[in-house]
């Protein structure tokens, strides 16, 4: 193996990646620190003004399978590329919308599915092709990027769209989207060298499949898992600043356990990367799976403003690592040259969950007016990801025990 593949390169390739997250990232987020100012400008209401929002989390699902399964035949240079054009020209377009359906496509087509989908998934795919002793821990700092984007870009958004406006704000971001990506993508043209391909993977990798389960079933079950995990993560991200305003904590302290929260999840998707490459990406899920669940019966449990202070920086802590974990286990149980498209068809399993847990701890409230019912729902979704890692662990060393006793 070169000494490329864990050696220096890699690790400032890795530090590039981040960079690039970061950056890139700005389309999940900036729609919703706009959303406001762009209701105002085009006179729609609430549910109209989220339409750009639901396109845009679309566009990134799509666009994590589309751009993955290139990223498998080209590399990430060329995709990068169309990364920085698409930001840049799709905040461009964003700036001059018209009308609503214009700003909306606008971020569905070029800011979502050319730009800020390649900076989620197939980047994380790129970077386990350069590590195989620390993949975990390169593949969890990468997908922290999405984190350090959620921390940094809004406020300086929701500052930028104070003095200058929506328009300019869109126009300066894509600037900077395309100012950075682009020479950055320069630098990453070379292909992981084919001998890191075969490294740090499971037996039987090389045909796909978690112990006796085959690609095909094993790959529906970590997108189910996908689903599960998200659903519930999605009940305290999606509705905790409206469940602080129900207990009368005002949304302001809601607003800043998000912010504890993200920042815990910051640690805990750089922790978890490091004890992947000890346990391995299932035990890792699942421990992960197992204390966000415990995290969830706490809020179930815990009211107090204090409380929901220390449960939300606990629930941070644990769920943090959970996505990354998928990215490892693609890895280490399906052939290298595959891993883009089933990261990106994984993680697009993670953000569907995510829409469907926002979207049902809402209906949960609606008809039982109040959130317990809601937590109750999450607890018992992240239930069937824990039974599904369960699942998949004992499978997987079924086949290892076989092949020893062989």
């Amino acid at each position: 193996m070169t000494r490329e593949v864990d050696g220096l390169y890699a690790w400032l390739r890795l530090m590039l990646s981040v960079l690039v997250s970061t950056v890139g990232g700005v389309g999940m987020w900036s729609v919703v620190v706009a959303l406001p100012a762009v209701q105002a400008a085009f006179h729609v209401p609430r549910a109209g003004a989220a339409l750009p929002y639901t396109l845009t989390m679309i566009g990134v699902a799509a666009g994590n399978v589309v751009m993955g399964r290139l990223l498998d035949r080209v590399g990430i240079r060329p995709l990068l590329m169309v990364a920085g054009a698409g930001l840049g020209l799709g905040y461009f377009a964003a700036s001059r919308a018209g009308s609503l359906g214009g700003f909306a496509l606008a971020y569905f087509g070029p800011i979502a599915f050319l730009g800020s989908s390649v900076t989620f998934g197939p980047l994380m795919a790129d970077v386990s092709q350069w590590f195989v002793r620390r993949r975990g821990l390169a593949v969890s700092i990468c997908a922290a990027g999405n984190y350090f984007a959620g921390a940094i870009w809004p406020p300086l958004l929701a500052t930028w769209i104070e003095h200058y406006g929506w328009r300019q704000t869109h126009l300066w971001t894509g600037l900077i989207c395309a100012g950075v990506i682009l020479p950055v993508g320069l630098l990453l043209g070379r292909r992981a060298p084919a001998s890191a391909a075969a490294g740090n993977q499971a037996a039987g990798a090389l045909r796909g499949g978690i112990g006796d389960l085959g690609p095909g079933a094993a790959q529906v079950l970590l997108c189910l898992a996908g689903v599960g995990c998200c659903v519930a993560m999605a009940m305290p991200q999606v509705h905790l600043v409206a469940y602080c305003s129900d207990l009368g904590y005002g949304p302001a302290h809601g607003a800043e356990m998000l912010s504890v929260m993200l920042a815990f999840g910051v640690i805990s998707r750089v922790g978890s990367g490091a004890i992947a490459d000890r346990i391995g990406g299932l035990a890792t899920l699942l421990l992960g799976s197992l204390l966000q669940l415990l995290a969830l019966v706490l809020y179930l449990g815990f009211d107090g403003l204090g409380s929901l202070y220390v449960i939300s920086a606990l629930f941070g802590l644990f769920q943090g690592g959970i996505v990354p974990s998928y990215a490892m286990i693609v890895r280490e149980y399906f052939p290298a040259r595959e891993a883009g498209l089933r990261i990106g068809i994984t993680l697009t399993a993670t953000m569907l969950g995510m829409a469907l847990g926002g979207w049902m701890s809402g209906v949960i409230f609606d008809l039982s007016g109040s959130y317990r019912a809601a937590f109750l729902n999450g607890i018992g979704w992240n239930a069937l990801n824990a039974g599904i890692m369960l699942l998949l662990l004992h499978r997987a060393g079924r086949r290892e025990r076989a092949a020893v006793a062989a």
